[in-house]
């Protein structure tokens, strides 16, 4: 077998256990991967800066025995730093330089990784699909003309294009899970405080923020939480260890669980016919693996939940760009993107007491979730509510004057007409995927699990949430669907090697 089939064909684990038996050297794979970076970069421009050379000098001295030695990986070009390497975080602001790694990126370096890229993001992680001004549209190997969605779309791509079996990938409103269900693969959002995201911040939007993968396989994702998981002196707080490594968890039967399904829009929108067929495979998978399966209603998580989730987002975006002015040392106002400004003034609108009070809502509703959904081993729901869209379906500019009458409105009228109008425009901005900001919320961990495959062609997953800080059944659930379905053998049909 030739690398590049290899590097298709195997996922982490399969390439790293290659190099260890002599069969494969590191330069060889990190030069195939290299080589398919630049083979699909024009058709799915899914690299925000290549580190082609730095990969090519690291390979050279990797110690084989290093679990994942060799195997070539992309960190996302947003919250996460690696010394020497710019990053944009999608926009055209003036690049941050580390002069420092991230704990994740040490962890990935000392489990033997070779980032030979990072991958592209929406400006600053605020849409689900990775189409920027400072980058352009990134796009689905599965079918270059939709979305690979976001905000880790480029992470996505390259792993479902064959340029890297895993690539890290963070999320805070589904930019895990979102691009996973687009693009064939499976998305492992972390419960809060698993990973590390220090010393770049020590929380992100409030805590709403995790970092883990999008993976070609669930075993995968679980060696690779293994070998990074755990806080370190600046983590605001901490996940329960694991009872034994996620590895074992992912390698063994899940035993008979109790699972829920919950099939509702959060904000009551319609739903493409596909996602509750999505949703239908799932649970016939589940039952086959031997499983109970109860439908739930959580009339709890509605528009008022999501608008609380949103209005936070804002005053987290609006945070974050005082700190780029402060950064950059002017103001940054004419390099950002319209919709990116206006989500900044939004959150500038929103009063600190506001925010503060939004917080205590979102959290008692969490209480709620969790202790309702308690019963159940894992709970079963949509990701996306359509198939991933066309690339520019959701074109910022027809969205940036709706924000913009209800900014003007909200000068006008306050806050006393302030729920309605962003009501409206939740609908407007989340009506592709209201799902994932739950367990950003309530801190649970989901996993998304590409089951479906539409009749045209495009991958359709759906999610698994668990009970907080409990991995171990996802990934145990996780690995058996994956082994009933054989949904790991699928590859995106873009340029497949000879």
């Amino acid at each position: 077998m030739s690398v590049e089939r290899a590097l298709w064909e195997h996922d982490a684990i399969g390439l790293a256990g290659l190099v260890r038996k002599g069969e494969i050297s590191p330069q060889e794979l990190v030069d195939a991967a290299i080589a398919r970076a630049e083979a699909t970069r024009p058709d799915i421009n899914a690299i925000a800066e290549p580190l082609y050379e730095a990969a090519r000098t690291r390979a050279k001295t990797i110690d084989r025995k290093l679990p994942l030695a060799g195997v070539p990986f992309a960190l996302k070009d947003l919250g996460i730093a690696m010394k020497g390497v710019p990053t944009h975080g999608g926009s055209r602001i003036p690049a941050f330089v580390a002069d420092f790694d991230s704990v994740m990126t040490e962890r990935h370096l000392a489990a033997g990784l070779v980032p030979i890229a990072t991958s592209t993001s929406p400006e600053h992680g605020l849409r689900l699909m990775t189409e920027s001004t400072a980058f352009g549209i990134t796009r689905n190997p599965w079918n270059t003309a939709h979305t690979s969605g976001g905000s880790s779309g480029g992470a996505a791509a390259l792993v479902a294009a064959g340029v890297v079996p895993v690539a890290h990938a963070s999320d805070g409103g589904g930019s895990i899970r979102v691009p996973a269900a687009c693009t064939g693969l499976v998305g492992l959002k972390t419960s809060r405080g698993r990973v590390p995201l220090s010393p770049l911040v020590t929380e992100s939007w409030y805590g709403l923020v995790v970092d883990h993968a999008v993976a070609r396989s669930v075993r995968d994702s679980a060696l690779l939480l293994d070998l990074t998981h755990g806080p370190d002196p600046l983590s605001p707080y901490a996940a329960p260890p694991p009872r034994g490594t996620f590895a074992a968890a992912a390698a063994r039967d899940p035993g008979k669980l109790k699972l829920a399904v919950y099939r509702k829009s959060p904000l009551g929108l319609p739903i493409s016919a596909e996602t509750p067929t999505a949703l239908d495979t799932a649970m016939a998978l589940a039952r086959e693996g031997g499983h109970t399966i109860e439908e739930i209603d959580l009339p709890y998580i509605g528009r008022d939940f999501i608008a609380d989730f949103a209005r936070t987002v804002a005053a987290a975006v609006a945070g974050a760009m005082r700190i780029e002015v402060l950064r950059v040392g002017r103001s940054v106002s004419g390099d950002v993107e319209r919709a990116t400004r206006l989500m900044s003034r939004f959150g500038e609108i929103v009063s600190a007491g506001e925010i503060y009070a939004g917080l205590q809502r979102l959290h008692a509703t969490s209480r709620r979730l969790i202790t309702e959904t308690a019963p159940y081993d894992a709970v079963l729901m949509p990701v996306i509510a359509h198939p991933p869209l066309a690339c520019g379906a959701m074109d910022p500019k027809g969205a940036d004057a709706f924000i913009e009458d209800v900014l003007d409105r909200l000068r006008l009228a306050r806050l006393l007409k302030f729920k309605p109008l962003f009501g409206q425009l939740m609908d407007k901005s989340l009506w592709f995927t209201p799902w994932p900001a739950i367990q950003n919320v309530s801190g649970q961990p989901s996993i998304a699990l590409p089951v479906h495959v539409t009749d045209a062609g495009l991958p359709l997953g759906i999610q698994a949430a668990g009970r907080p800080g409990d991995e171990e059944t996802l990934l145990s659930f996780a690995a058996q669907m994956e082994k009933i379905s054989g949904w790991q053998a699928r590859r995106a049909p873009l340029q497949m090697p000879a």
